[in-house]
């Protein structure tokens, strides 16, 4: 898993850390003197050493002196930001420099506050306790609004699910299956140009949507028990693009939200099919983005393991024999070869996602 994509998030109960950056040792020692009794005290005396530091530790915030050798605070600020988990992190600039303009430049970097040295150790705790609070707030408020989001996308597609037959809860199953098929393969160090954990986390938020399309299609289609007659199925493979219609509305109307952006591909593409014999568009390969491939391996799964109208559902072991004869046909090969790999975890969450009531 790549270090850089995690999320800084300190554990219920565990004492939040600072980074203390500074090529002076002195200061380093003094700093650390002041803030042991109330933080864990991470030093780096470089800016190098702060980014590999700020990478592997994630420290809730850091102390960042602006003068220093090759890499000065102003650079290794920059590098902090261009990385989505580190960018998060309150940065306090300290420095003898009482310059306003280094200052303002300070603050236009992304610094959440600037302390001149020789600082006052009331006055630079209490401006830590305020970011760090201020931090905190944030990413409660980030999650709040997350989860609204979250709770109206999957209750809108759970009306699909009610006209389409399907037993309740194949949108949060897909949703699960796709979150833990893309984390296996970002911890291969696959798709590295394209996936990581915050792409997977756009992604998964996607997943729900997937088959919103649906409610475009008549009920005598959708819940047809035989087999489709051509102009039928033709009917029905029309829900993909009216889903991606109805989510690039969506996204016109809250840009800020970008995983619409992967609900509308995955909506148009997740019955592609690798060899290029899917719908609609009859993509092939790399053609199908790979947010629909990894779409299409948690969509097929989940119907092949749970009751539909049409049939009962297959042992897990047969889902994943069909699932691997599809390799490289209906389902990117690499993708497959990771859920084969792992079919165990997928077979887990199965039985942790089954109603009460199944357990007999």
């Amino acid at each position: 898993m790549n270090e850089n994509d995690r999320d800084p998030k300190p554990e219920e109960g565990q004492t939040l850390t600072i980074l203390a950056v500074d090529d002076n040792l002195a200061n380093l020692s003094y700093i650390n003197k002041q803030l042991s009794g109330q933080y864990a005290v991470l030093s780096a005396k470089s800016g190098a050493q702060a980014l590999a530091i700020a990478a592997a530790r994630h420290p809730q915030l850091i102390l960042l002196d602006v003068d220093m050798p090759e890499m000065d605070g102003f650079e290794t600020m920059a590098r902090l930001q261009e990385n989505y988990a580190l960018r998060r992190i309150p940065v306090i600039y300290l420095t003898a420099n009482r310059d306003p303009e280094i200052e303002l430049k300070a603050l236009d970097s992304g610094a959440k506050d600037f302390v001149t040295k020789p600082f006052q150790k009331d006055v630079l705790l209490h401006r830590i306790g305020l970011q760090l609070r201020m931090a905190q707030y944030q990413q409660l408020l980030e999650d709040t609004v997350k989860e609204l989001e979250n709770s109206m996308a999957t209750s809108f597609s759970g009306l699909i699910e009610c006209r389409d037959g399907q037993t309740g809860g194949h949108v949060q199953r897909t949703k699960s299956y796709v979150d833990l098929l893309g984390r296996l393969a970002i911890d291969k160090g696959l798709f590295s140009d394209s996936l990581n954990l915050r792409e997977l986390e756009l992604i998964s938020r996607a997943a729900p949507l997937h088959d919103i399309g649906k409610i475009g299609i008549s009920d005598l289609i959708l819940l047809k028990e035989g087999r489709f007659q051509e102009e039928e199925f033709e009917a029905m493979k029309r829900h993909t693009v009216i889903g991606r219609d109805i989510v690039e509305h969506m996204y016109q109307r809250a840009p800020t939200q970008h995983y619409l952006g992967y609900a509308g591909k995955i909506a148009l593409s997740h019955h592609e099919m690798y060899n290029g014999q899917g719908y609609p568009e009859g993509l092939s390969g790399e053609e199908i983005p790979l947010c629909s491939r990894l779409m299409s391996i948690a969509d097929v799964y989940d119907a092949l393991v749970e009751d539909r109208i049409y049939r009962r559902a297959l042992p897990h072991a047969s889902a994943v024999r069909i699932i691997k004869e599809g390799r490289g046909t209906t389902f990117d090969p690499v993708l497959v070869d990771v859920f084969v790999d792992n079919d165990a975890l997928f077979e887990r969450k199965t039985s942790k996602n089954a109603p009460a009531s199944a357990a007999t």
